[in-house]
């Protein structure tokens, strides 16, 4: 203990002897004063201490406000519901594509994985547009069904299956990789001691996915808990959850206090969950009965009718999967009688609306607002940690540590909480940033992007770093090479590409982003995310439905080619753009496999990358 304690005290003396060190510390502390601590802490302040002594007003105004209370009892049933419907689904969609013999399984794959290219509240406006009261499919139904009420899908049932759907993508990623792993001379060995399919699978198979599932298991209740586009697009009146219910009171001056209180219900509920789950992973015990790992074979469903509802519900899936990505492609070169009327043909299909979104000004302006705030976010998130990791990652102590643990905090916070945070803090003259008034600027939403994203960043960076050969370093340092020449010349060009790659992620994961946007943005430079949301509602009429149709086609174009630049090229998942061959002449290691839903999680979510990060 005291040998620990002395090299703590030597690696926390060696940081300090470092001018580079110092500077990026002081850089480093004012950032997570002011952003991170500072902001979260004005919340609680501001909520419970409003006149600088104890104040239980805004508790008892949240209690006595009926729509309030509505919303924290919808946001748990919508969070408890999903963590079923999106373990049913994605348990069933990874079996049939990864586990049981399925006719055309690579084809099913493809439809399950339509998600990973879009999400969030252009996953709702799609669904919305597709089977909302005017959507495409609602007009057919109602000529076959002219009683059938057209806003039958709304509220609970429809919020509860856009977000199952959205969510599987975890599934995809992690208990597809998980199942890959499962040594099949388990499953053998099971089945000559004459154990059947079903016995295979709930007493080997599953059980050995638990620590997986219980991962996206919290994902998965932490999105619904958090739920803001699905709710707002397609959740009316009669369901709304607490981030909706947040935003709606951060609007007025006068109710502030209470969306601080129900964004700290919200941060607490968050915390709870996790402390909760991460107790009941611990309990349980995983194992595998073979010493020698067997690359797993997909198993064949013997008994026949078994066999054919399982091709048929498959099958289902993947129509429900692909019909909105389809239709959206489709009625993007519709033109507006074609959508009105949700009748299409070959005469009414044109490029009037891409020439549209791309050469006039309001069509192309949201767009081009999105690039720049996700690429600006990107530069600084993934260039300033580089820096921070390296640190982090060189220096292992207690000061690194509290670094580190303060750095995750947009993990373990809602983003509707680290918003409000900032617009409560720096809606006057604040000293931490030179007494400038932050709140209504176009500053504050750049620097929310940063935040959000600098958990996953510092961690995979982090472990790209760890997987350098320190030889290499240290043979520099005897030369006498200097700590920043050994960065640049040395270790930067080995973590390039993994550099690369989740800044490509970042980039993709901020371009259409609503959940912080509709809090921050300002009122004239709106991106693109409160632009479709708009559309949802019919604020730009027909033209607005057509342009909101080009732009996910756009953002799926554009989130296909980061997923094969980050994870298709030659092969090698995760080494980025290129990286390839190259990488191999330069010697470099290519990174771990960067898990997408990292980026996309928490929103209706952005399971393309979520919400936030995997659980740290």
């Amino acid at each position: 203990m005291r040998g620990g304690s002395a090299g703590n005290g030597s690696s926390v003396r060696s940081m300090l002897r470092s001018p580079f060190v110092l500077m990026v510390g002081a850089v480093l502390t004012w950032f997570i004063a002011a952003f991170l601590v500072w902001p979260n802490l004005n919340v609680l302040i501001s909520t419970f201490f409003p006149d600088g002594s104890f104040s239980g007003r805004a508790a008892e105004k949240l209690f006595s406000s009926q729509r309030a209370m509505k919303s924290l009892g919808n946001s748990f049933l919508l969070a408890l519901a999903l963590s079923i419907t999106v373990n049913v689904v994605g348990i069933f969609i990874v079996l049939v594509t990864h586990y049981f013999k399925i006719r055309g399984s690579r084809i099913l794959f493809l439809g399950y994985a339509s998600t990973f290219i879009y999400g969030g509240i252009v996953l709702a406006a799609g669904y919305k547009f597709i089977y909302g009261d005017k959507g495409i499919v609602t007009s057919l139904l109602l000529t076959v069904f002219p009683d059938m009420d057209p806003a039958w899908f709304s509220g609970f049932f429809a919020v509860l299956v856009v977000m199952t759907f959205a969510t599987t993508t975890n599934h995809m990623l992690f208990v597809g990789n998980a199942l890959k792993g499962v040594d099949y001379l388990t499953i053998e060995a099971a089945r000559n001691l004459g154990a059947s399919t079903w016995t295979i699978l709930r007493r080997i198979v599953l059980p050995m996915l638990k620590p997986t599932l219980f991962a996206v298991t919290i994902l998965s209740f932490l999105t619904g808990l958090g739920a803001l586009s699905a709710p707002q697009v397609l959740g009316g009146r009669e369901f709304q959850t607490i981030t909706p219910m947040i935003l709606t009171f951060a609007n007025s001056a006068a109710s502030r206090d209470l969306a601080a209180l129900l964004a700290v219900i919200l941060g607490l509920s968050t915390i709870l969950m996790l402390a909760v789950m991460s107790r009941m992973e611990k309990r349980g015990t995983y194992y595998s009965l073979s010493k020698v790992s067997s690359a797993l074979q997909k198993q064949r469903i013997v008994n026949p009718v078994a066999n054919a509802a399982v091709h048929t519900i498959a099958y289902l899936l993947f129509a429900l999967y692909t019909l909105p990505v389809v239709l959206i492609v489709l009625y993007s070169f519709a033109d507006g009688a074609a959508i009105q009327t949700g009748q299409i043909s070959a005469g009414s299909l044109t490029l009037d609306n891409y020439v549209r979104v791309l050469t006039q000004q309001s069509g192309l302006r949201p767009f081009i607002v999105s690039v720049v705030y996700s690429a600006l976010a990107t530069v600084i998130a993934v260039g300033g940690l580089l820096f921070v990791a390296r640190l982090l990652q060189k220096y292992k102590n207690w000061v690194a540590s509290v670094f580190e643990y303060l750095l995750h905090i947009p993990w373990i916070l809602p983003s509707a909480l680290l918003a409000l945070g900032l617009i409560i803090s720096y809606d006057h003259p604040n000293p931490l940033v030179g007494g400038t008034v932050l709140t209504g600027t176009t500053v504050i939403l750049l620097i929310a992007f940063v935040t959000v994203k600098i958990p996953f960043t510092l961690r995979m960076l982090k472990a790209s770093f760890a997987s350098v050969n320190s030889s290499m370093e240290e043979a520099a340092a005897i030369m006498g090479a200097k700590t920043l020449y050994v960065f640049r010349r040395i270790l930067l060009p080995l973590v390039l590409p993994a550099a690369a790659a989740i800044a490509a992620l970042n980039f993709n994961t901020l371009l259409d982003d609503y959940d912080t946007a509709i809090f921050l943005a300002h009122p004239l430079v709106q991106p693109l995310g409160l632009v479709i949301k708009a559309n949802t509602d019919g604020a730009e009429g027909v033209e607005g439905v057509a342009n909101t149709f080009v732009y996910t086609v756009l953002l799926m174009v554009i989130t296909g080619l980061t997923m094969y630049l980050v994870y298709g090229r030659s092969g090698q998942r995760g080494a980025g753009a290129g990286s390839g061959t190259a990488g191999k002449r330069r010697g470099t290691v290519p990174p771990a496999p960067l898990p997408i839903a990292d980026t996309r999680i928490a929103e209706v979510p952005d399971s393309r990358a979520p919400v936030q990060a995997p659980v740290p």
